[in-house]
């Protein structure tokens, strides 16, 4: 019976997205690796695998489309010997009874990123009859994956199934030994998705347009980074118990430190920022402090073992945070260009979600923009952010009390406090000042 292909779910937080553009048409024959769509998330444009063999049999969603929900039916495959004149009888639900009715889900819903490479079609033999387990219910799996089980000798009641609503798909298969079942997945803790719109506690839309009545302006319509954005900003914000840490960090000998560095480095191409000592600086912060490099889990604080540090990148509309991951260990310069990496490419919106999820710290740095100070918004599960103002001329107190002039940068951090208490928070900022003022020690 045809199958419906969902809309599917490319990154943990994601609730809908844009159907950009079709890669296939009603009538073309598809097998496990080709490209079905190009996706748009509220993140990036992703492509999406098809993890099963048949013929696309109607396309239930047009290209440009927005707003599609995942899970939601976007397309029907047609197996060997079905029609377009089957389509009517596809399910929406899979059912209990014993008849030989499909599934509705199929294995193109899975996330594209879960997504095993392109194999060839499989040889066009009948697919075994759908199988029970011992209790007599039906066990849900794709054509597919039932054709691999017979040929690898498997008992499908022994595998649990990754697909929508439990099917048991190619890849469950493919990864499975004979006659072992299949290792329950180890509990985590899950992390909330982001509602789909942040709660409005203002006036409406249509009583915000009273109050400008007569007046000219252009409406501006909000895309899903945007949503997502004000989404999980306003959740943050409303349920993250803030408090926030100041202090002002010398940098003098940091930018003698950097001109030096860069002028060896000159001949390799690479180039040091400020910003990249900073990284560095915290990421070593962290593990001098490890009670507070962690992060909220919701019942639980997971305390994390390397210093996966995300730094927030401004693009056109919003914003990204890229991860680097394992900064401890790394070197300046590649800190550098790993930065430089995935700035550019988050600009382009061509980042994994990989690449912007996870981390346990986060650094806002707008002193390039002249502003001397702010407060920034931890995002959650992160237990802390950065916030990083410009390098300016100030008189300072020296050591011995004479009066001087030095660059001064002021810093914000941001804490989650069911995370970091007050004494935690101090000692973590304090040793980040620490490695910024002794920037050879960072080397050490």
């Amino acid at each position: 019976m045809p199958t419906e292909i969902l809309m599917p779910a490319l990154s943990p937080t994601m609730e809908e997205g844009t159907l950009a553009k079709w890669l296939v048409k009603e009538g073309d024959t598809v097998a496990s690796g080709d490209l079905l769509a190009e996706i748009e998330t509220d993140k990036a444009t992703m492509e999406f695998e098809a993890v099963d063999e048949g013929v696309i049999g109607k396309i239930l969603i047009p290209e440009g489309s927005e707003g599609v929900k995942v899970n939601s039916p976007i397309a029907v495959l047609l197996e060997d010997g079905e029609s377009a004149d089957d389509i009517g009888a596809t399910p929406t639900a899979p059912a209990a009874a014993a008849d030989e009715a499909a599934p509705a889900a199929s294995e193109e819903s899975a996330p594209a990123s879960s997504q095993a490479p392109a194999q060839a079609a499989a040889a066009a033999t009948p697919a075994p009859a759908a199988p029970q387990s011992a209790d007599g219910n039906r066990i849900f799996a794709s054509p597919l994956a039932r054709r691999i089980a017979a040929d690898k000798g498997l008992d499908l009641a022994q595998l649990n199934g990754s697909g929508p609503r439990g099917r048991i798909v190619k890849a469950d298969v493919e990864n499975a030994k004979p006659q072992v079942a299949a290792a329950p997945a180890a509990d985590a803790p899950a992390t909330a998705a982001a509602p789909a719109a942040a709660v409005s506690t203002g006036p409406s839309t249509d009583q915000v347009a009273r109050m400008y009545e007569g007046r000219t302006y252009e409406e501006v319509k909000l895309d899903g980074m945007r949503k997502t954005i004000a989404a999980r900003l306003t959740e943050a914000k409303q349920t993250v118990p803030h408090f926030y840490l100041r202090r002002d960090i010398q940098l003098d000998a940091l930018l003698k430190f950097r001109g030096e560095l860069n002028k060896q480095l000159e001949a390799r191409g690479v180039k040091l920022s400020v910003n990249d000592f900073i990284i560095k600086a915290c990421a070593l912060a962290l593990q001098a402090v490890p009670d507070a490099n962690a992060v909220w889990a919701g019942d639980r604080v997971l305390k994390m073992e390397a210093s996966d540090v995300a730094v927030a990148v401004a693009i056109e509309g919003g914003l990204f945070t890229p991860v680097l991951q394992n900064s401890d260990t790394k070197s300046l310069s590649t800190l550098s260009t790993e930065m430089k990496d995935l700035a550019k490419r988050a600009r382009d919106r061509k980042l994994a979600p990989h690449e912007y999820q996870g981390g346990s710290f986060a650094i806002s740095n707008l002193g390039m923009f002249g502003i001397d100070n702010f407060d920034a918004i931890v995002n959650p599960p992160h237990a802390g952010i950065l916030a990083v103002g410009a390098g300016v001329k100030k008189p300072v107190v020296g050591a011995d009390g004479e009066l001087a002039v030095a660059t001064v940068m002021s810093v914000t951090m941001s804490v989650d406090h069911r995370v970091i208490d007050g004494a935690l928070g101090a000692e973590l900022l304090n040793a980040i000042k620490d490695n910024l003022e002794n920037p050879m020690m960072m080397l050490a």
